[in-house]
């Protein structure tokens, strides 16, 4: 999540943070973190200044910083991304770093199976640049290659709030157990939210995260609803495949969680063609409307589920507003699919 004021780059459009927590991702070494945490670079939460904050080795600071050196080359930190994926851009940000910002930075990427280490190749993502102080620096990236590794280099040391990672998760689905229903929804998988009519409060694309929300800011919530109607967001899938199994989760959400919802869906072969935000769509009840509780998950299979074929995008519905925190498509993969 940016600050309101910040305008987001196009090539943030459709891609997710892929060193977001959320999804897993983890800074997992940094030549040097003495006077802020390497973890702390990629917090969901925005940077934040405490003026009068200090800890035994000096100034508190929300982000990445290491000491000054004091000897040739750079410091730099290795981030695990939460999937595999192919990037569209990132975000460099340096907010409430003045004085001690690094001068330039630059970002190498990695595709493996382990750990990085002194045998690892890695490839050139980001050519060295300047960077501002306490700014966003937004910076393009075309390439079709995968990484789930990248190295964030800075020239020579100081400190940076949070590195964000825009891309698109990669899936290998011959790398699952196809025998048994997969996650069609998820965001690791390849799911991915196209459109909704609201999204006031959270981050919409969350609801496709592995594992449950952590509090009521981690999900999809919209306005109170003060017109006829009902609120929705639509997902393409990360594979066509047949639905068995929906779970709809309202962690958290206790006095603001839709009373209903239900799920549409479509089997769409050129999304490019059709609008899928509108209801010149041509969809199909998946699930007819099932009565929600909150801060609980729910479940349905079995009957709940209409028999409907191979499916490529699905509708949620809420009625008539509210919060949902994680949402789940499940079944087995088409044939051509796998």
């Amino acid at each position: 999540m940016l600050d309101q004021e910040t305008e987001l780059p196009d090539f943030t459009k459709g891609a997710i943070n892929l060193a977001s927590p959320r999804i897993g991702a983890a800074v997992i070494y940094a030549t040097d973190d003495f006077f802020a945490d390497k973890g702390r670079l990629i917090k969901v939460e925005e940077p934040v200044f405490i003026e009068d904050k200090y800890d035994e080795n000096g100034k508190w600071m929300d982000g990445w910083e290491s000491k000054r050196r004091r000897d040739p080359g750079n410091d730099y930190c290795i981030v695990r991304l939460g999937s595999k994926g192919v990037l569209t851009g990132v975000d460099i940000d340096t907010r409430h770093f003045t004085g001690n910002h690094p001068p330039r930075a630059s970002i190498e990427g990695a595709l493996s199976d382990s750990e990085p280490d002194d045998t690892t190749e890695w490839v050139e993502v980001l050519q060295q640049n300047d960077i501002d102080a306490n700014s966003h620096n937004f910076f393009t990236i075309v390439s079709d290659a995968r990484f789930n590794y990248l190295r964030l280099n800075i020239f020579p040391d100081g400190g940076v709030a949070r590195l964000r990672v825009y891309g698109n998760p990669v899936c290998e689905w011959q790398r699952h157990d196809l025998s048994k229903p997969q996650e069609l929804s998820s965001v690791i998988n390849g799911g991915n939210v196209i459109g909704y009519n609201d999204a006031h409060y959270g981050d919409p694309w969350v609801i496709l995260a592995p594992s449950r929300g952590v509090n009521m800011g981690d999900g999809w919530e919209t306005r109170r609803r003060r017109e006829p109607g009902n609120d929705w967001i639509v997902i393409s899938l990360g594979a066509v495949g047949v639905v068995e199994r929906i779970e709809v989760d309202t962690a958290h959400f206790k006095g603001n969680y839709p009373d209903r919802c239900s799920v549409q869906a479509a089997l769409v072969e050129n999304p490019e063609n059709e609008d899928l935000l509108t209801d010149d769509c041509s969809w199909d009840n998946l699930m007819d409307e099932q009565k929600l509780a909150m801060d609980s998950v729910h479940s349905f299979e079995g009957d709940k589920i209409n028999k409907m074929g191979p499916v490529s995008h699905v509708r949620l519905n809420i009625f008539p507003d509210g919060g949902i925190s994680r949402f789940k498509v499940l079944g087995k993969l088409n044939k051509n699919e796998s």
